[in-house]
């Protein structure tokens, strides 16, 4: 029979050593055995445990779903008090509202279907339920109903994901309504003994600028990790970090250091994606060291007592940030010129065709931006080499509308704060990787209208702007002046990727003026030839750039 749990491994380990043992042969039991023991408790069958990741209004409409046919109302219809006092009748009575005869739609019926798949498989292979786009109680409760409903015996975690700025504001409320209820509470403590909360780094950036995202999250935890120790939770902050610096991409032990106080209590979960797998877990040695990096930098931040934020350091973080976020707002999602740019001078459309996401590239088809998920959205940006989502809004922070004083205390505040530093220092090394002069080749064989070409020149005016703001606040003499590995290394990769940059600029200005076939036809040769030249120089650029994941 297979195995389906670690302890049934284990059992008939544990008695061949029991046995071993009470014969006198300690030192063979000591050996192989005990390793294999050791491997057991530490990685278990299944090595790393799987999470299930799904989106809040699919749980929504799935709930929904199931309470119109049975007669109970229009679940999606409701304001949020009516919906948690319908889903905590039924979670508090231990029933179930019943799906049998439901002939629900397409993407009802795929996250029915997810669920059932969760009951079915060992509970030791799956890890934590994380809810996208999380911004409310009964998005949590939702899934605990759902859980239910498809007959988990042991339901997985449920991890919320706060992302956007607007979340992310309201994810103390959030957390504070969900403790205060005495089912959720108690399941949370029986089952777990804490709870877990993700923040989002990616999608927060798209939507307010780096900086303001980086200060929006530090706030986030400080008050996420403030409501779960008034109900007396213990916390775990779930960081969802990219590789780029626009998604919260960096040195390891730098950012861990300058989390708020009290958010790292003993315990971190972080995602590595994309090509920073293999960077930083590729070959054992680096692997022991990335690990060794996690584990110093979370005992260092559970045991230090960093210093206090002062308010005077914290009314100039929300002006330079609030600075930072209108003019963001302002150039992205008000400027009607931007998308059109964003589409010809960077490569976003041509990386949804090469499926080399883990997802779409989009959450719907339409929509603009705002359904454009984070990772082509930093990945377009760092092929031309602009990497303008891991700067813009910065040129700004201490521009017209910021106090002439704050200059000071930003200087200060780079000295003495690890939070600003690391925010400063990770754009410092996103600005020392930008190449203008690459940028202003894509625009040059890629954008076709003249207002575009005017955008495009006003942005790589603004990185030298970013440029200069960033020295401004560091002090250094050029960047990366107190980092001369990295910029040593910057300056040795570029002339290696520059012909790769000319060479993709080549091959989408031959692949955008190819028409591809009419009826729904296969593509052509040509086509195909071209999309694989491109996808070799795709990688070549990132692998060049690092940070991309």
């Amino acid at each position: 029979m297979p195995l389906t749990s670690d302890e049934e491994l284990a059992e008939p380990l544990r008695l061949c050593d029991a046995s071993l043992r009470s014969v006198g042969s300690d030192l063979i039991a000591d050996g192989r055995l005990t390793d294999v023991l050791r491997r057991v408790v530490a990685f278990g069958l299944t090595l790393v445990r799987l999470d299930v990741r799904q989106e809040s209004a699919r749980h929504t409409e799935a709930v929904d779903a199931i309470a119109r046919h049975r007669g109970l109302g229009n679940y999606a219809e409701w304001n949020e008090e009516r919906r948690v006092d319908f889903l905590l009748n039924i979670l508090s009575q231990e029933r179930v509202l019943g799906s049998e005869g439901l002939r629900p739609e397409p993407t009802v019926a795929d996250v029915l279907a997810t669920f059932r798949t969760i009951a079915e498989m060992p509970r030791d292979s799956l890890g934590a339920y994380v809810i996208t786009q999380a911004g409310r109680a009964s998005d949590v409760l939702a899934v605990e109903l759902l859980q239910r409903e498809a007959g988990i015996s042991r339901p997985l975690r449920v991890v919320p994901l706060f992302e956007t700025a607007r979340d992310l504001r309201a994810a103390a409320d959030v957390m504070n309504g969900l403790l205060s209820i005495p089912w959720y509470r108690a399941r949370v403590m029986r089952d777990e003994g804490r709870q877990e909360v993700m923040v989002g780094y990616s999608d927060s950036a798209k939507d307010v600028g780096r900086l303001a995202a980086a200060w929006e999250l530090y706030k986030a935890q400080e008050s996420i990790v403030a409501a779960c120790r008034e109900h007396g939770v213990p916390i775990t902050l779930f960081h969802g970090r990219g590789g780029t610096v626009g998604r919260g991409g960096g040195p390891t032990h730098l950012a861990i250091q300058s989390q708020p106080p009290g958010s790292v209590d003993g315990t971190l979960r972080v995602t590595e994606q994309g090509e920073m797998i293999q960077a930083k877990f590729g070959l054992p040695g680096i692997a022991l060291r990335t690990l060794e990096v996690y584990t110093t930098a979370t005992l260092e931040a559970t045991l230090s007592a960093p210093r206090p934020v002062s308010s005077e350091w914290r009314a100039t973080m929300n002006r330079v940030a609030g600075a930072a976020r209108d003019d963001f707002r302002r150039t992205v999602y008000d400027d009607p010129r931007f998308l059109r740019y964003f589409s010809a001078a960077t490569p976003e459309a041509e990386l949804d065709a090469l499926h080399i996401g883990s997802r779409p590239a989009r959450r719907k088809s339409s929509g603009g931006l705002q359904t454009l998920r984070a990772i082509p959205w930093q990945f377009a940006w760092t092929q031309t080499r602009l990497l303008l989502a891991s700067w813009l809004g910065v040129d700004e922070m201490l521009g017209e509308g910021v106090p002439a004083s704050d200059r000071d205390v930003c200087r200060q505040m780079y000295k003495e704060w690890p939070f600003f530093r690391s925010t400063v220092d990770l754009m410092e090394m996103a600005l020392a990787k930008a190449d203008p002069a690459i940028a202003a080749h894509y625009d040059r064989y890629l954008v076709v209208e003249e207002d575009l070409q005017t955008l495009g020149r006003e942005l790589r005016e603004r990185l030298s702007r970013a440029i200069r703001t960033v020295l401004e606040i560091t002090g250094h003499a050029f960047l990366l002046e107190e980092n001369p590995v990295l910029r040593r290394s910057i300056d040795v990769r570029n002339p290696y990727v520059d012909p790769i940059n000319v060479l993709q600029v080549e091959l989408l200005r031959r692949l955008r003026a190819v028409s591809l076939p009419d009826g729904g036809e296969e593509e052509s040769d040509e086509v195909v030839l071209l999309r694989r030249a491109l996808l070799v120089t795709i990688n070549g650029v990132a692998a060049g750039m690092r940070n991309t994941g």
